[in-house]
C-alpha cells in the first residue's frame, strides 16, 4: 500500500510539473474551449512560419486568423480520438524514434572530448613502457602480488634506475627484452582512453605513476614528443623469413628482397611484383595496398620507414623488421589538420562517438538524467542482503527471510516510475551466462549497469517531460499529422466525392470560371539543348509521329498535352504562336532539361470555361467553401478569445 502511495504521489508531481511546464506561468495570448496558448507558443509558431519581411501588428494579425484555424481544427481532431488512431500512433513513434538519439548524449562533455582529442592529435608521444599483468579476474593473492611488483619497479625508477633495465626486470611485455619497453610513438586513439590519458598526461623525460587498468599495472615514460605526423597509404611487398629462420635464411631473404627492389627502379610494375612475391597474406591479391594508418598502429620501425617517405610514388630501399623484409611504397600522405574547423571537428567527433571513451560522457550524461528525473534509491535496502537475495533466486535456492526484502520490494523510482526487486532479478537472470558477454560480473557491476540501462530508457521514454525543444517537435509532428487526417476527411476528401456539390457550386458561380486567350498545345521537356534541337527538328517534319519519335528517344523527352492558357506556356509569344509551330524554347537552370511547346489549335480570346474544364478549380474553391463553413462552426463549438492586452504588447 506504500508503494502505492509512493507512485501515485511521484505520478501527480509529474502531472504538477507538465500543466506548469505547459502553460509556461503566462497569461494565455488566446484561449479555446478549455484550451489556452501563451504569448510565447504563438510567437514562436510565428516566427517559423511567418515570411513577412517587417514584423507589425497586421502581420501579427494576419497570422493570428491562420493560427486559430490550425488549432480549431486539431482539437477537433483531439476530440474525435483521431490521436489514437493505429495509424497516428505509429508514425508518431516512427517520428519520435528518429528524432530522440540526439537529445540522449551529454552535448558538452561530448564537445569537452573532441576538443581534448583535437589538442591531442597535434602531438605524438615516444612512449616507453612497464606492463604487470593483473586481469580483473585475477585471484586476490595474486593482483597483491602484481601490486607489490610495480611498486617495487616504481621505486627502482625514484631511484634512478634506467628505464629500460626496470623494463626488462620488470615487465610482462614478452617484447621487452628486444625493444626494453620502447613502444614507439603513440597519438590520439592508439590506446584506450585511460592509458591514452596517462600517456598524455606524463611530462616529457618523466615517469608517470603506476596505474591500474582491467588488465593490470603500467608504467609511462615520456621519451620525446613530436608534431603529429598524421596518417600515411602505402603498399608494401613482404619478403617473410621461413619459420625458425637461421642468420643465413635471413641473410638470403635479404638478397632476394634487394633483387626484386633493384627490378622495381627499372620501373617493373609494384602492384603485379605484390601479388607474386609479396607474402603479406592480407594485402597480396591488392597489389600490396594497406589501409590508410597513424602513428601507433604498426611496429615502429614499420611505421617510421613509411613515414620516411616523401612524397607519393616514393619507394624505399628494403627495411627488415622482426617479421622479414618489406619494400613500402607511399601511395598517399594526410597530415593532421592544424585548423579546429568544422569539417575537422566534425570528423572527430564521429571518431569519438564511436570509440569506448564516449563512455566519459555517458556517465557524466546519466549523473544528469538522475539528477533531472528525480532519481531516488530504496536507501533502507542492503546491498549485501540484496545480492544474497539475487543469488539465491537466479540458483533457484529458496531465498533467505529478510524483513521488507521481496520481489515486490521497490529497488529505485524516478519521477512517474518505480522499479522493483523482481524487475532487477529478471535482468539478472538474462545476463547470466550470456554467450559473448565478457568476463564474470559481480552483482554490483552488474547492477550499476542495470541502473545505468533502465535509467537511460526512462529518461529516453519520457523526454517530452525533460525537454521543451523535444517536447515541441514532437508537439509539431502531432498536430500535424491530426490537421492532415482531419482535413483529408472533413474537406479534401469530402470535396472530391461530392459530385452533386461540385456541380451545384459551379452553377452558382460559373460566372468565375473562364479561359484567358488559350491554345491546345503539346508540352514537350527535352533532357539537353541538343536532344531539343534534334527532336523538334523530327517533330516539325512529322507532326503525326510524335509519340513514336519521343519512343525512340531514349528517354530524352517527355510530353504532356491539353488546352493551356497562353501565360502557362513557356516564352508564350502571344501574338506570334500559330498552329503547327514551336514556341520558342525555355532552359531550366535547376537541371538544365529544356521545355517547347507545340501548338495544335489557338483561342485568341477569352471565353467561359465548361465544368469539365473547371473541375480542378471547381474543386479547389468548394474545398475552401468547406473549410470556411467548418472553420465557422468549429468557432461556435469552440469560442475563441483574444486577449488583445497579451497581443498589443507582443515585440515588433
Amino acid at each position: 500500500m506504500k508503494e502505492m502511495v509512493v507512485q501515485c504521489r511521484i505520478a501527480l508531481v509529474l502531472l504538477f510539473s507538465c500543466i506548469l511546464y505547459s502553460r509556461g506561468f503566462t497569461q494565455p495570448i488566446l484561449t479555446y474551449d478549455a484550451s489556452s496558448i501563451s504569448k510565447d507558443e504563438f510567437l514562436n509558431a510565428y516566427r517559423k512560419n511567418n515570411t513577412a519581411s517587417r514584423t507589425t501588428a497586421k502581420s501579427y494579425r494576419d497570422y493570428l486568423e491562420l493560427y486559430i484555424r490550425y488549432k480549431l481544427k486539431v482539437k477537433a481532431a483531439y476530440d474525435l480520438r483521431m490521436d489514437t488512431l493505429p495509424s497516428q500512433v505509429a508514425e508518431l513513434q516512427n517520428f519520435r524514434n528518429q528524432m530522440v538519439e540526439p537529445y540522449m548524449h551529454d552535448e558538452a562533455s561530448l564537445e569537452k572530448l573532441v576538443h581534448q582529442t583535437f589538442l591531442r592529435s597535434q602531438k605524438d608521444i615516444h612512449l616507453a613502457h612497464i606492463f604487470i599483468a593483473a586481469p580483473a579476474t585475477a585471484l586476490p593473492a595474486d593482483t597483491l602480488k602484481a601490486f607489490n611488483k610495480a611498486r617495487e619497479a616504481f621505486a627502482a625508477l625514484q631511484k634512478g634506475s634506467e628505464f629500460g633495465e626496470v623494463a626488462i626486470e620488470y615487465s610482462d611485455d614478452p617484447y621487452v627484452k628486444n625493444n626494453r619497453g620502447d613502444m614507439g610513438y603513440i597519438t590520439v586513439f592508439s590506446l584506450p582512453y585511460d592509458l591514452e590519458t596517462l600517456a598524455y598526461g606524463t611530462p616529457l623525460g618523466k615517469f608517470s605513476r603506476v596505474y591500474r587498468s582491467r588488465g593490470g599495472y603500467h608504467i609511462f615514460k615520456n621519451l620525446g614528443e613530436r608534431k603529429g605526423l598524421g596518417k600515411v597509404r602505402v603498399a608494401q611487398i613482404l619478403l617473410a623469413y621461413p619459420q625458425n629462420a637461421t642468420d643465413q635464411a635471413k641473410s638470403e631473404t635479404g638478397k632476394r628482397a634487394d633483387s626484386i627492389y633493384a627490378v622495381i627502379l627499372k620501373g617493373e610494375n609494384f602492384g603485379e611484383l605484390a601479388r607474386k612475391f609479396s607474402g603479406d597474406n592480407l594485402s597480396y591479391q591488392i597489389g600490396g595496398e594497406i589501409p590508410e594508418f597513424g602513428v601507433g598502429k604498426y611496429e615502429p620501425g614499420f611505421e617510421k620507414a613509411a613515414f620516411a617517405l616523401g612524397r607519393d610514388g616514393e619507394i624505399g630501399a628494403p627495411y627488415a623488421s622482426a617479421f622479414g623484409y618489406h619494400i613500402i611504397k607511399r601511395l598517399g600522405r594526410k597530415p593532421v589538420p592544424s585548423a579546429a574547423d568544422k569539417a575537422t571537428l566534425d570528423a572527430l567527433r564521429q571518431q569519438v562517438m564511436n570509440d569506448p571513451r564516449i563512455e566519459i560522457a555517458r556517465k557524466e550524461m546519466l549523473q544528469r538524467i538522475l539528477k533531472t528525473t528525480r532519481f531516488r534509491q530504496n536507501s533502507n535496502l542492503s546491498e549485501s542482503q540484496l545480492w544474497a537475495y539475487t543469488d539465491s533466486i537466479v540458483q533457484h535456492k529458496p531465498p533467505p527471510r529478510i524483513p521488507g526484502l521481496n520481489d515486490s520490494t521497490v529497488l529505485f523510482y524516478f519521477d512517474a516510475k518505480a522499479f522493483f526487486v523482481k524487475d532487477w532479478i529478471d535482468y539478472r537472470k538474462s545476463v547470466r551466462n550470456v554467450p559473448g558477454a565478457g568476463p564474470v560480473r559481480s552483482n554490483k557491476e552488474l547492477f550499476e549497469r542495470y541502473r545505468e540501462n533502465v535509467a537511460y530508457d526512462y529518461y529516453r521514454n519520457h523526454l517530452e517531460y525533460y525537454n521543451k525543444e523535444f517536447a515541441a517537435q514532437l508537439k509539431e509532428f502531432r498536430e500535424g499529422n491530426l490537421l492532415f487526417e482531419i482535413m483529408q476527411r472533413k474537406v479534401w476528401d469530402k470535396a472530391s466525392a461530392d459530385s452533386a456539390g461540385l456541380e451545384s457550386y459551379y452553377k452558382a458561380h460559373g460566372g468565375k470560371y473562364w479561359w484567358a486567350p488559350s491554345a491546345d498545345a503539346m508540352v514537350f521537356t527535352f533532357s539537353t539543348e541538343k536532344a531539343a534541337g534534334e527532336i523538334t527538328r523530327k517533330i516539325r517534319a512529322n507532326p503525326s509521329a510524335w509519340r513514336k519519335i519521343l519512343d525512340s528517344s531514349g528517354n530524352q523527352a517527355q510530353a504532356d498535352s491539353g488546352r493551356f492558357e497562353l501565360s502557362q506556356l513557356p516564352k508564350a509569344e502571344t501574338g506570334s504562336l500559330q498552329p503547327g509551330m514551336f514556341s520558342s524554347r525555355v532552359k531550366n537552370p535547376a537541371d538544365n532539361t529544356v521545355t517547347a511547346a507545340y501548338i495544335l489549335k489557338i483561342y485568341p480570346e477569352r471565353e467561359p470555361r465548361s465544368y469539365t474544364d473547371a473541375r480542378g478549380l471547381v474543386i479547389n474553391d468548394y474545398q475552401n467553401y468547406l473549410e470556411d463553413s467548418w472553420i465557422s462552426e468549429l468557432k461556435k463549438k469552440y469560442p475563441v478569445k483574444i486577449n488583445e492586452t497579451v497581443f498589443n504588447n507582443l515585440p515588433k
